[in-house]
């Protein structure tokens, strides 16, 4: 049955004021317009909803229960209208980011502060994942944003919206500082040193497994560690040689509890690309995220 939804709204404010002239008030139109609405639906519905009172109109039985379901759709209208109104002046709303644990901190943060400070009333998710599980994700619509290591291959329907450097790099605690005062061969610095990575199943260990096997050597690491920050705690123990990346550990550096090794087989820089999904529309609080971003 095809009705006009208009057509139940002025049943609906009509049931509730008891009154077609109030209800023509409150619609801003006339009584007669209200009266011939009512008339159509009855005609539609094929069934009297209203009988005249001195007072004004009352339910007819089958009006009485015609009116509880559509006040609840009334009801559900309405409040999808103020929701809706919530979301576009982020009163409310969430914003949803995959990114590997040391980027959020060492990266990210300064966009969370800023963004946190401007916009208290959105709730923000973030993921610790792996590059292609945070192109996967991006691609079901499970998060709004993604950071990732940009050597994987993506596809036409992701959008990178800013990218950055990152450089990896070596570095040992006062136990192995001698070995920083000239450059070293990599083949020799794995033979003789302990060497302290990232668990592998991770992009950057990864990318560091390829520099490896591209300079023709292949390591045991001595530890196998599950986030940046145990490596540069590891390091400054002197357990060994981590593997870091660099803009993290420099106030390690500059205040000398870290020294960089310096490498004759330099580990190229990494891409990172912040990157969305183009077919899929972004929320208002998404979208004031990224221009946070973008600055």
């Amino acid at each position: 049955m095809d009705i006009n939804f208009e057509l139940y709204k002025i049943f609906y404010i009509t049931a509730k004021l008891g009154s077609i002239s109030k209800a023509a008030k409150e619609l801003f139109t006339s009584q007669p317009a209200v009266s011939q609405s009512i008339k159509l639906l009855e005609g539609k519905l094929g069934g009297q909803l209203f009988y005249r009172t001195p007072k004004g109109v009352c339910l007819t039985v089958e009006g009485e229960v015609l009116f509880k379901y559509i006040e609840q759709g009334y009801g559900l209208m309405q409040t999808a209208e103020r929701k809706f109104l919530e979301l576009k002046n982020l009163n409310i709303g969430q914003v949803r980011i995959a990114v590997c644990s040391a980027l959020c901190k060492h990266y990210l943060m300064k966009y969370l502060e800023e963004y946190n400070l401007n916009y208290p009333n959105i709730k923000i998710y973030i993921k610790d994942m792996a590059s292609h599980e945070i192109l996967k994700s991006l691609n079901s619509g499970e998060i709004d944003i993604g950071i990732f290591n940009m050597h994987i291959e993506t596809n036409s329907s992701i959008e990178i919206v800013k990218t950055f450097k990152i450089q990896d790099c070596f570095v040992v605690g006062d136990k192995y500082k001698d070995i920083t005062k000239e450059q070293i061969d990599l083949k020799k610095l794995i033979d003789n040193y302990p060497i302290l990575l990232l668990g592998k199943g991770g992009n950057t260990r990864e990318y560091l497994d390829n520099y490896f096997t591209s300079n023709g050597v292949t390591v045991v690491p001595q530890m196998e560690l599950s986030n940046m920050e145990l490596l540069i705690e590891s390091a400054k123990k002197g357990f060994g040689v981590s593997n870091v990346i660099k803009d993290y550990v420099q106030k390690e550096l500059e205040e000398k509890e870290l020294y960089e090794v310096s490498i004759k087989e330099k580990i190229p820089e990494r891409s990172l690309g912040i990157a969305i999904k183009k077919d899929i529309p972004m929320s208002t609080a998404t979208q004031k995220f990224i221009e946070v971003i973008k600055k």
